[in-house]
C-alpha cells in the first residue's frame, strides 16, 4: 500500500533531486530517484534533529535501566508509526502537484499556488509529528521516572528537536523545489510573496543555527531533574552539532539568496550592454521571486522600446526619431536652408505593366536601396517614398556644413550606382533654399517633412533629368553653395523657366569625362 502510494511521487522526487545535484538540465528515470529523493531530504533532517534531541538528554538518571529502556521503546514504536503516516500525509497534501507534474501540463492558478507550499508542507507535518511525539515521550517519562520533571525535560528536547528538524526540512525542501518553483511560476508569475522572504530565513537561520542550542544549554543547566548539571561530553558536543547545523543552514539560505541573485546580477549586466532578450528563471516565491519577475518584465519593456524605436527610425529616419525622442513632437516646423533632392524613375507604366507588381515592388526596393545608402553617406535624411521617387533632404533635421555639396555628391553617386547595375533610368534634382521644416498633419498622425521652393525646383529638375545623358541637374543656388570641389563635378546648363514659375532657372550639369573647367 505504502508502495502504490509513493508511486505518484516519482514525478516530484525526480525534480527534487535535480534540483538538489544541480543538474536540472538531465532527466533522471523516476523509479531510479523516489526513494533516494526522498530519503535524502527526511532522513538528513530528522538525524540532525535526532542528535540534537539525544544531547539534550544525556545525563538523565535511567533508574536501573527501566525508565529509559521504556522511553527508547516508546520513541522507537512511535518512529513506525509516525514515518509512514507522515509520509502519507505529505503526499496527500501534494497530490494534485504531483498530477500536473505526471501529466506535463502547465498547473493552474490553485494547483500553483499548492505547489509553492510544498516546503511549508513538508515543515507543518514534521512539526505536527515531532510535537504528537514530543508530548507523547513526555508524558511517558514523567510517569515512568521518579521525578515527573524528567518529562518536562524530556518534552522540551523533543519540542527543540521537532524545532531543528522542521526548519532543516523548510530549508532543503525549499532548495530542491526548485525546478518545481519555476514551473509553476512560469505558468503564473507572483504578484505578491508566497513563501518566506530573506528576513524570515536570516531568522529561521539563527534560530537554528543559536537559538535551539542555546535555549537547550540553558535548559541543561537549569535542569531540576539533573542538579549536578550537563556533564563534559555533553558541554563539549552541543556546540558542535550547533556548528554542524548551521553550517547546513547558511549553506542553503547562502544558496537560495546568492544563487538567484548573482542571476540577476548577471542579466542586468547583458541589459546593460543591450541584450533586452535575457530573461532570468523565476524560482523563489518570495521577495527576491519579485525581483526576478521585476527584472524580467524591466528587459521585456526595454526590448519592445528599442523595437517601437527601431520601427520608428526606419519610417521617419533616425536623425528624426532620435529628435523627436529628445525633444518630443508637435505640430509646426521652422525655416531651415537646406538642400533637397529628387530622384524619379523613367517609365516606371510600362516598366510595372511589364514585369507585374511583385517584380516592380521588388526593383524598386533595390533601388531605393541604391538611394538610401547614397544619401546616408552623406549624412542626408531619405525624407519619403512617393510610389517610384523620394525626397531627400540635406540640412535638416540635422544641420550640415556643406548641404550642398553633400546632396551633390548624392546625385552622382546615385546615377553611378543605377546605371551600373542596369535595371532602371532615373533622373536626379537637386535644389537649394529655405523651406519649413517639422512635424505637420494632425495631433494624431504627424509626419516629419519639408515644404517649400526648393522642394518644388528639385521635383521640376527631375524631368528635366531624365532627358539628360548625366541623369542629374542641380540647380544654380545648389552648384554656387557647395564647396569648390563639388562645383568642379558639375557644369553650366541652360536656364529654363519651370513649370509653374515665370522667371528662368539657371542650370548645372554633370560634367561629361574629359570636359575643362
Amino acid at each position: 500500500m505504502i508502495t502504490r502510494a509513493l508511486r505518484p511521487l516519482a514525478g516530484t522526487a525526480s525534480v527534487l533531486l535535480r534540483g538538489a545535484v544541480g543538474t536540472a538540465r538531465r532527466v533522471v528515470p523516476a523509479s531510479r530517484v523516489v526513494v533516494p529523493a526522498v530519503v535524502l531530504l527526511v532522513v538528513l533532517a530528522n538525524l540532525v534533529g535526532v542528535a540534537t534531541v539525544t544531547l539534550l538528554l544525556l545525563g538523565v538518571s535511567d533508574d536501573g535501566g527501566v525508565g529509559r529502556l521504556v522511553l527508547l521503546v516508546v520513541a522507537g514504536g512511535y518512529l513506525v508509526l509516525a514515518v509512514p503516516a507522515g509520509t502519507v500525509a505529505g503526499l496527500r497534501r501534494q497530490r494534485v502537484t504531483n498530477a500536473w507534474l505526471w501529466s506535463d501540463r502547465s498547473p493552474t492558478p490553485a494547483e500553483t499556488t499548492i505547489a509553492l507550499r510544498l516546503p511549508a508542507d513538508v515543515a507543518r507535518v514534521s512539526a505536527i509529528t515531532w510535537g504528537v511525539g514530543a508530548l507523547a515521550l513526555g508524558v511517558v517519562g514523567a510517569a515512568v521516572y521518579p521525578d515527573p520533571l524528567v518529562g518536562l525535560r524530556t518534552f522540551l528536547a523533543v519540542v527543540l528537536g521537532g524545532v531543528v528538524t522542521a526548519g532543516i526540512s523548510y530549508l532543503l525542501v525549499a532548495r530542491a523545489a526548485r525546478p518545481i518553483t519555476a514551473r509553476a511560476l512560469a505558468a503564473h508569475p507572483p504578484d505578491d510573496p508566497r513563501t518566506l522572504g530573506v528576513r524570515a530565513r536570516l531568522l529561521l537561520t539563527w534560530g537554528l543555527t543559536s537559538g535551539v542550542p542555546l535555549v537547550g544549554l540553558v535548559l541543561l543547566v537549569l535542569d531540576p531533574s539533573n542538579p549536578d548539571g550537563p556533564g563534559l561530553f555533553v558541554v563539549l558536543f552541543l556546540p558542535g552539532v550547533s556548528l554542524v547545523v548551521g553550517l547546513l543552514a547558511a549553506l542553503l539560505n547562502a544558496r537560495a539568496v546568492g544563487s538567484p541573485l548573482r542571476d540577476l546580477r548577471r542579466a542586468v549586466q547583458r541589459v546593460g550592454e543591450g541584450d533586452t532578450d535575457v530573461r532570468v528563471v523565476v524560482d523563489d516565491a518570495g521577495e527576491i521571486g519579485l525581483l526576478q519577475t521585476g527584472v524580467n518584465a524591466m528587459a521585456g519593456g526595454l526590448g519592445e522600446r528599442e523595437r517601437l524605436r527601431d520601427l520608428f527610425g526606419r519610417h521617419v529616419g533616425t536623425d528624426v526619431a532620435a529628435r523627436a525622442l529628445r525633444n518630443g513632437v508637435e505640430l509646426g516646423g521652422e525655416t531651415r536652408t537646406v538642400a533637397a533632392l529628387f530622384v524619379d524613375v523613367s517609365g516606371s507604366t510600362s516598366l510595372a505593366e511589364e514585369l507585374g507588381p511583385e517584380a516592380m515592388v521588388a526593383l524598386l526596393n533595390r533601388f531605393f536601396a541604391v538611394v538610401v545608402v547614397a544619401t546616408s553617406a552623406e549624412d542626408g535624411l531619405v525624407n519619403k517614398f512617393e510610389g517610384d521617387a523620394a525626397l531627400c533632404v540635406f540640412g535638416a533635421p540635422n544641420t550640415l556644413p556643406d548641404a550642398a555639396g553633400s546632396a551633390l555628391r548624392a546625385a552622382r553617386a546615385i546615377t553611378d550606382a543605377v546605371a551600373a547595375a542596369g535595371e532602371v533610368d532615373v533622373g536626379v534634382g537637386v535644389a537649394f533654399g529655405d523651406v519649413v521644416a517639422g512635424q505637420v498633419g494632425a495631433a494624431s498622425r504627424l509626419e516629419y517633412t519639408v515644404i517649400g521652393d526648393a522642394v518644388n525646383a528639385a521635383a521640376r529638375l527631375t524631368e528635366l533629368a531624365k532627358d539628360h545623358p548625366g541623369r542629374a541637374v542641380a540647380s544654380d543656388a545648389a552648384v554656387q553653395a557647395a564647396d569648390p570641389g563639388e562645383r568642379a563635378c558639375w557644369e553650366r546648363g541652360a536656364d529654363v523657366v519651370l513649370r509653374g514659375r515665370s522667371a528662368p532657372t539657371g542650370t548645372w550639369v554633370r560634367r561629361r569625362p574629359g570636359t575643362s573647367t
